[in-house]
Protein backbone atom coordinates (compact mmCIF):
# COMPACT_ATOMS: atom_id res chain seq x y z
CA UNK A 1 0.00 0.00 0.00
CA UNK A 2 1.31 3.33 -0.75
CA UNK A 3 0.15 7.11 -0.07
CA UNK A 4 -0.52 9.44 -2.92
CA UNK A 5 -2.31 12.19 -3.77
CA UNK A 6 -4.89 12.07 -6.49
CA UNK A 7 -5.10 14.93 -9.31
CA UNK A 8 -7.84 15.96 -11.54
CA UNK A 9 -7.71 13.47 -14.19
CA UNK A 10 -8.33 10.63 -11.22
CA UNK A 11 -11.61 12.57 -10.70
CA UNK A 12 -13.77 9.44 -11.72
CA UNK A 13 -11.71 7.02 -9.78
CA UNK A 14 -11.98 8.92 -6.65
CA UNK A 15 -15.97 10.34 -6.99
CA UNK A 16 -16.53 6.51 -7.78
CA UNK A 17 -15.22 5.31 -4.18
CA UNK A 18 -16.54 7.86 -2.48
CA UNK A 19 -19.80 7.43 -3.92
CA UNK A 20 -19.63 3.33 -3.25
CA UNK A 21 -19.52 4.23 0.64
CA UNK A 22 -22.12 3.81 2.91
CA UNK A 23 -20.64 6.68 4.80
CA UNK A 24 -19.30 8.63 1.32
CA UNK A 25 -20.72 12.26 1.40
CA UNK A 26 -20.34 14.79 -1.42
CA UNK A 27 -18.10 16.89 1.38
CA UNK A 28 -15.50 14.04 0.00
CA UNK A 29 -15.96 14.71 -3.71
CA UNK A 30 -13.36 16.57 -5.79
CA UNK A 31 -16.02 19.13 -6.82
CA UNK A 32 -16.52 20.19 -3.11
CA UNK A 33 -12.81 20.65 -2.73
CA UNK A 34 -13.55 23.19 -5.79
CA UNK A 35 -16.30 24.52 -4.25
CA UNK A 36 -14.04 25.54 -1.44
CA UNK A 37 -11.06 26.87 -3.46
CA UNK A 38 -13.72 30.21 -3.44
CA UNK A 39 -13.58 30.41 0.29
CA UNK A 40 -9.62 30.09 1.00
CA UNK A 41 -9.32 26.46 0.92
CA UNK A 42 -6.52 24.73 -0.67
CA UNK A 43 -8.14 20.80 -1.77
CA UNK A 44 -5.66 18.15 -1.21
CA UNK A 45 -7.45 14.82 -2.13
CA UNK A 46 -4.94 11.63 -0.56
CA UNK A 47 -5.59 8.65 -0.98
CA UNK A 48 -3.90 4.96 0.08
CA UNK A 49 -3.17 2.95 -3.01
CA UNK A 50 -3.13 -0.95 -3.58
CA UNK A 51 -3.43 -3.04 -6.66
CA UNK A 52 -4.47 0.41 -8.36
CA UNK A 53 -6.83 0.49 -6.42
CA UNK A 54 -8.36 3.34 -3.56
CA UNK A 55 -8.43 1.62 -0.22
CA UNK A 56 -8.90 4.66 1.78
CA UNK A 57 -9.05 8.58 0.94
CA UNK A 58 -9.42 11.72 2.66
CA UNK A 59 -10.05 15.02 1.04
CA UNK A 60 -8.51 17.28 3.11
CA UNK A 61 -8.66 21.00 2.95
CA UNK A 62 -6.01 22.88 3.91
CA UNK A 63 -6.21 26.62 5.25
CA UNK A 64 -3.62 29.05 6.06
CA UNK A 65 -4.11 31.04 9.71
CA UNK A 66 -0.69 32.48 10.26
CA UNK A 67 1.16 34.89 9.10
CA UNK A 68 4.33 32.68 9.31
CA UNK A 69 2.55 30.44 6.42
CA UNK A 70 0.87 27.62 9.19
CA UNK A 71 -2.14 26.02 8.06
CA UNK A 72 -5.30 23.47 9.64
CA UNK A 73 -6.05 21.09 7.35
CA UNK A 74 -10.05 19.29 7.70
CA UNK A 75 -11.32 16.88 6.34
CA UNK A 76 -15.12 16.52 6.18
CA UNK A 77 -17.30 13.62 6.31
CA UNK A 78 -13.92 11.82 6.18
CA UNK A 79 -11.85 10.08 6.04
CA UNK A 80 -13.33 7.13 4.03
CA UNK A 81 -12.06 3.80 5.17
CA UNK A 82 -13.53 1.46 2.94
CA UNK A 83 -13.12 -1.91 3.77
CA UNK A 84 -9.15 -2.68 5.18
CA UNK A 85 -9.38 -0.27 8.14
CA UNK A 86 -6.22 -1.00 10.58
CA UNK A 87 -3.62 -1.07 8.39
CA UNK A 88 -4.67 1.19 5.65
CA UNK A 89 -5.69 3.94 8.40
CA UNK A 90 -1.87 3.50 9.64
CA UNK A 91 -0.35 4.40 6.18
CA UNK A 92 -2.90 7.05 5.41
CA UNK A 93 -2.01 9.24 8.83
CA UNK A 94 1.41 8.58 8.17
CA UNK A 95 1.25 9.82 5.03
CA UNK A 96 -0.58 12.70 6.47
CA UNK A 97 1.79 13.41 8.83
CA UNK A 98 4.22 13.85 6.48
CA UNK A 99 2.68 16.68 4.05
CA UNK A 100 1.70 18.17 7.36
CA UNK A 101 5.60 18.76 7.90
CA UNK A 102 5.74 20.01 4.61
CA UNK A 103 2.55 22.35 4.98
CA UNK A 104 3.07 22.89 8.13
CA UNK A 105 0.27 22.07 9.42
CA UNK A 106 -0.87 22.54 13.34
CA UNK A 107 -3.79 20.02 13.02
CA UNK A 108 -5.98 17.58 11.02
CA UNK A 109 -10.10 18.08 12.09
CA UNK A 110 -12.16 15.04 10.75
CA UNK A 111 -15.78 14.24 11.78
CA UNK A 112 -16.37 11.23 9.90
CA UNK A 113 -20.37 10.02 9.64
CA UNK A 114 -19.85 7.36 11.65
CA UNK A 115 -22.48 6.73 14.25
CA UNK A 116 -21.68 7.35 17.48
CA UNK A 117 -21.43 4.12 19.96
CA UNK A 118 -18.84 2.91 17.27
CA UNK A 119 -15.92 1.65 19.53
CA UNK A 120 -13.63 -0.10 17.00
CA UNK A 121 -13.41 3.86 14.91
CA UNK A 122 -13.11 5.53 17.97
CA UNK A 123 -10.34 3.18 19.03
CA UNK A 124 -8.38 3.63 15.78
CA UNK A 125 -8.52 7.17 16.02
CA UNK A 126 -7.07 7.73 19.37
CA UNK A 127 -4.59 4.52 18.83
CA UNK A 128 -3.40 6.94 15.94
CA UNK A 129 -3.37 9.90 18.22
CA UNK A 130 -6.61 11.32 17.41
CA UNK A 131 -8.61 13.31 20.41
CA UNK A 132 -11.98 14.54 20.58
CA UNK A 133 -11.53 18.15 19.51
CA UNK A 134 -12.27 20.88 22.42
CA UNK A 135 -14.25 23.26 20.07
CA UNK A 136 -17.19 21.08 19.53
CA UNK A 137 -19.62 22.95 21.04
CA UNK A 138 -22.02 24.54 19.10
CA UNK A 139 -25.68 23.03 18.88
CA UNK A 140 -25.11 20.98 16.23
CA UNK A 141 -22.07 19.57 17.57
CA UNK A 142 -19.54 21.15 15.30
CA UNK A 143 -18.66 22.42 11.95
CA UNK A 144 -20.58 19.57 10.22
CA UNK A 145 -24.00 18.83 12.19
CA UNK A 146 -23.38 16.10 14.55
CA UNK A 147 -26.75 14.95 15.33
CA UNK A 148 -28.89 14.16 11.85
CA UNK A 149 -32.71 12.83 11.16
CA UNK A 150 -32.48 10.24 8.20
CA UNK A 151 -35.17 8.60 6.51
CA UNK A 152 -35.06 5.00 5.11
CA UNK A 153 -36.38 5.89 1.22
CA UNK A 154 -36.07 1.68 0.26
CA UNK A 155 -39.90 1.63 1.42
CA UNK A 156 -42.55 2.30 -1.11
CA UNK A 157 -44.31 6.02 -1.47
CA UNK A 158 -47.55 4.62 0.06
CA UNK A 159 -45.37 3.33 3.34
CA UNK A 160 -43.37 6.43 3.26
CA UNK A 161 -46.70 8.32 3.44
CA UNK A 162 -48.55 6.22 6.21
CA UNK A 163 -45.84 6.22 8.51
CA UNK A 164 -45.35 9.73 8.51
CA UNK A 165 -46.84 11.95 11.75
CA UNK A 166 -50.44 12.81 10.70
CA UNK A 167 -50.04 16.35 10.42
CA UNK A 168 -47.51 16.19 8.25
CA UNK A 169 -49.45 14.19 6.16
CA UNK A 170 -52.53 16.36 6.49
CA UNK A 171 -49.93 19.53 5.89
CA UNK A 172 -48.39 18.30 2.77
CA UNK A 173 -51.62 17.01 1.38
CA UNK A 174 -53.05 21.04 2.34
CA UNK A 175 -50.41 22.34 -0.37
CA UNK A 176 -51.45 20.20 -2.89
CA UNK A 177 -55.05 21.08 -2.68
CA UNK A 178 -54.30 25.04 -2.25
CA UNK A 179 -52.56 24.92 -5.77
CA UNK A 180 -48.80 24.92 -4.77
CA UNK A 181 -46.33 23.83 -7.05
CA UNK A 182 -43.13 22.11 -6.82
CA UNK A 183 -40.60 23.30 -9.68
CA UNK A 184 -37.47 20.65 -10.02
CA UNK A 185 -36.31 21.51 -13.30
CA UNK A 186 -34.85 24.57 -11.80
CA UNK A 187 -32.57 26.48 -13.79
CA UNK A 188 -29.56 29.39 -13.01
CA UNK A 189 -31.53 31.97 -13.25
CA UNK A 190 -33.58 30.07 -10.67
CA UNK A 191 -30.73 30.59 -8.24
CA UNK A 192 -31.08 34.29 -7.53
CA UNK A 193 -34.38 33.73 -6.68
CA UNK A 194 -33.91 30.89 -4.32
CA UNK A 195 -31.38 33.38 -2.86
CA UNK A 196 -32.93 36.48 -2.24
CA UNK A 197 -35.36 34.02 0.17
CA UNK A 198 -32.94 32.79 1.66
CA UNK A 199 -32.22 36.17 3.05
CA UNK A 200 -35.33 36.70 3.79
CA UNK A 201 -35.47 33.66 5.92
CA UNK A 202 -32.10 34.33 7.42
CA UNK A 203 -33.05 38.01 8.55
CA UNK A 204 -36.38 36.26 10.15
CA UNK A 205 -34.51 33.71 12.22
CA UNK A 206 -31.51 35.63 12.55
CA UNK A 207 -28.51 33.80 10.70
CA UNK A 208 -25.61 34.25 8.82
CA UNK A 209 -25.90 33.45 5.07
CA UNK A 210 -22.74 33.27 2.14
CA UNK A 211 -22.42 35.44 -0.53
CA UNK A 212 -24.15 34.90 -3.44
CA UNK A 213 -21.14 33.78 -5.68
CA UNK A 214 -20.59 30.83 -3.43
CA UNK A 215 -24.24 29.73 -4.09
CA UNK A 216 -23.45 30.07 -8.11
CA UNK A 217 -20.17 28.04 -7.02
CA UNK A 218 -22.62 25.51 -5.40
CA UNK A 219 -24.57 25.61 -8.37
CA UNK A 220 -21.89 25.31 -11.16
CA UNK A 221 -20.06 22.57 -9.32
CA UNK A 222 -22.69 20.32 -7.84
CA UNK A 223 -26.01 20.84 -10.05
CA UNK A 224 -23.94 20.78 -12.92
CA UNK A 225 -22.17 17.68 -12.53
CA UNK A 226 -25.66 15.63 -11.23
CA UNK A 227 -24.02 15.86 -7.71
CA UNK A 228 -27.54 18.51 -6.70
CA UNK A 229 -30.66 20.14 -7.23
CA UNK A 230 -32.37 23.20 -6.64
CA UNK A 231 -36.33 23.02 -6.12
CA UNK A 232 -38.60 25.94 -5.74
CA UNK A 233 -42.29 26.01 -4.19
CA UNK A 234 -44.72 28.27 -6.33
CA UNK A 235 -48.58 29.78 -5.98
CA UNK A 236 -49.34 31.00 -8.48
CA UNK A 237 -47.01 33.38 -10.12
CA UNK A 238 -44.95 33.82 -6.29
CA UNK A 239 -42.29 31.93 -4.98
CA UNK A 240 -43.05 30.65 -1.43
CA UNK A 241 -40.03 28.38 -0.21
CA UNK A 242 -36.61 26.44 -2.22
CA UNK A 243 -34.25 23.67 -1.02
CA UNK A 244 -31.26 22.60 -2.50
CA UNK A 245 -30.30 18.89 -1.88
CA UNK A 246 -26.71 17.23 -2.32
CA UNK A 247 -26.70 13.65 -3.74
CA UNK A 248 -24.07 10.88 -3.82
CA UNK A 249 -24.72 6.90 -4.75
CA UNK A 250 -27.52 5.80 -2.85
CA UNK A 251 -27.89 9.19 -0.33
CA UNK A 252 -29.69 12.35 -0.67
CA UNK A 253 -28.75 15.20 1.72
CA UNK A 254 -31.12 18.45 2.21
CA UNK A 255 -28.95 20.87 3.04
CA UNK A 256 -30.18 24.59 2.12
CA UNK A 257 -33.94 25.36 3.28
CA UNK A 258 -35.50 28.78 2.97
CA UNK A 259 -39.22 29.88 2.91
CA UNK A 260 -40.43 33.48 2.10
CA UNK A 261 -42.78 35.05 4.95
CA UNK A 262 -45.69 34.92 2.66
CA UNK A 263 -48.13 32.40 2.33
CA UNK A 264 -46.84 30.66 5.05
CA UNK A 265 -50.41 28.58 5.48
CA UNK A 266 -50.18 26.96 2.24
CA UNK A 267 -47.78 24.81 4.03
CA UNK A 268 -44.89 24.42 1.06
CA UNK A 269 -42.58 23.36 3.02
CA UNK A 270 -44.11 20.63 3.83
CA UNK A 271 -44.67 19.04 -0.22
CA UNK A 272 -41.80 20.75 -1.32
CA UNK A 273 -39.54 17.90 1.32
CA UNK A 274 -42.16 15.04 -0.24
CA UNK A 275 -41.10 16.39 -3.59
CA UNK A 276 -37.62 15.86 -2.65
CA UNK A 277 -37.69 12.30 -1.41
CA UNK A 278 -39.82 10.98 -4.43
CA UNK A 279 -36.74 12.79 -6.61
CA UNK A 280 -34.38 10.91 -4.57
CA UNK A 281 -35.88 7.65 -4.23
CA UNK A 282 -36.21 7.93 -8.60
CA UNK A 283 -32.63 8.55 -8.45
CA UNK A 284 -31.97 5.19 -6.47
CA UNK A 285 -31.40 6.53 -2.98
CA UNK A 286 -32.08 4.62 0.12
CA UNK A 287 -31.17 7.44 2.86
CA UNK A 288 -32.58 10.70 2.86
CA UNK A 289 -30.60 12.88 5.38
CA UNK A 290 -32.75 15.80 6.84
CA UNK A 291 -28.83 16.84 7.84
CA UNK A 292 -28.68 19.01 11.50
CA UNK A 293 -31.15 18.89 14.50
CA UNK A 294 -30.48 19.32 18.10
CA UNK A 295 -28.83 16.66 20.00
CA UNK A 296 -31.36 14.60 21.84
CA UNK A 297 -31.34 12.40 25.32
CA UNK A 298 -34.70 9.92 25.65
CA UNK A 299 -36.42 11.24 22.62
CA UNK A 300 -35.90 15.19 24.05
CA UNK A 301 -34.28 17.80 22.39
CA UNK A 302 -31.55 19.14 24.62
CA UNK A 303 -31.27 22.88 22.67
CA UNK A 304 -34.46 24.67 22.94
CA UNK A 305 -33.81 27.11 19.81
CA UNK A 306 -33.12 23.86 17.58
CA UNK A 307 -35.97 21.78 18.95
CA UNK A 308 -38.49 22.78 16.28
CA UNK A 309 -36.26 21.18 13.12
CA UNK A 310 -36.33 17.91 15.29
CA UNK A 311 -40.17 18.04 15.93
CA UNK A 312 -40.41 18.83 11.77
CA UNK A 313 -37.84 16.34 10.29
CA UNK A 314 -39.74 13.59 12.49
CA UNK A 315 -42.97 14.17 11.20
CA UNK A 316 -41.59 12.73 7.75
CA UNK A 317 -40.92 9.07 10.15
CA UNK A 318 -36.99 10.06 9.91
CA UNK A 319 -34.72 8.17 12.94
CA UNK A 320 -32.14 10.69 14.82
CA UNK A 321 -28.97 9.67 14.45
CA UNK A 322 -25.41 10.71 16.58
CA UNK A 323 -22.03 10.77 14.65
CA UNK A 324 -19.20 10.19 17.00
CA UNK A 325 -18.23 14.01 16.50
CA UNK A 326 -15.05 16.27 15.69
CA UNK A 327 -11.62 14.67 16.12
CA UNK A 328 -8.19 16.51 16.11
CA UNK A 329 -4.81 15.03 15.20
CA UNK A 330 -2.31 17.88 16.90
CA UNK A 331 0.52 18.05 13.88
CA UNK A 332 2.34 20.44 16.06
CA UNK A 333 3.29 20.54 20.17
CA UNK A 334 3.83 24.38 20.20
CA UNK A 335 1.12 25.44 17.53
CA UNK A 336 -1.46 23.01 18.38
CA UNK A 337 -2.50 24.22 22.02
CA UNK A 338 -2.31 27.76 21.09
CA UNK A 339 -4.66 26.92 18.16
CA UNK A 340 -7.00 25.68 20.72
CA UNK A 341 -6.72 28.09 23.12
CA UNK A 342 -6.84 30.97 20.49
CA UNK A 343 -9.83 29.98 18.75
CA UNK A 344 -12.28 29.84 21.06
CA UNK A 345 -10.64 33.83 22.53
CA UNK A 346 -11.09 34.70 18.65
CA UNK A 347 -14.59 33.75 17.89
CA UNK A 348 -15.94 35.21 21.02
CA UNK A 349 -14.28 38.51 20.43
CA UNK A 350 -15.98 38.52 17.09
CA UNK A 351 -19.05 38.03 18.44
CA UNK A 352 -19.15 40.73 21.20
CA UNK A 353 -18.21 43.30 18.10
CA UNK A 354 -20.93 41.81 15.77
CA UNK A 355 -23.42 42.85 18.97
CA UNK A 356 -21.87 45.82 19.49
CA UNK A 357 -21.98 46.91 15.59
CA UNK A 358 -25.64 45.57 15.92
CA UNK A 359 -26.70 47.56 18.82
CA UNK A 360 -25.33 50.67 17.36
CA UNK A 361 -27.08 49.89 13.97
Amino acid sequence: MRFTILHEDQHDIWNNFISLSPVGDVLQTMEWGEIKRFSGWEPLPVAVVAEEEIRCAALILKRKVTPLGHCIFYCPRGPILGDAQEGCFHVLVEGIRELARTHHAILLKVDPAITAGNEKIERLLKQHGFRVAPDATSGFGGTQPRCVMKLDLSKDEATLLAEMKAKTRYNLRLAERKGVEIIDDCTEDDLQTFYNILLETAQRDRFTVRSYPYFQSLWQNLVGSGLGRLFIARHGNETLAGTLAFILGKQCWYVYGASSNRHRNLMPNYLIQWRMMQWAKDQGCVVYDFRGVSPEREGVPLDDHLAGLNRFKTGFGAEYVEYIGEFDLPLSRFWYPLWTIGKPIAKKLLQRHSASNSAED
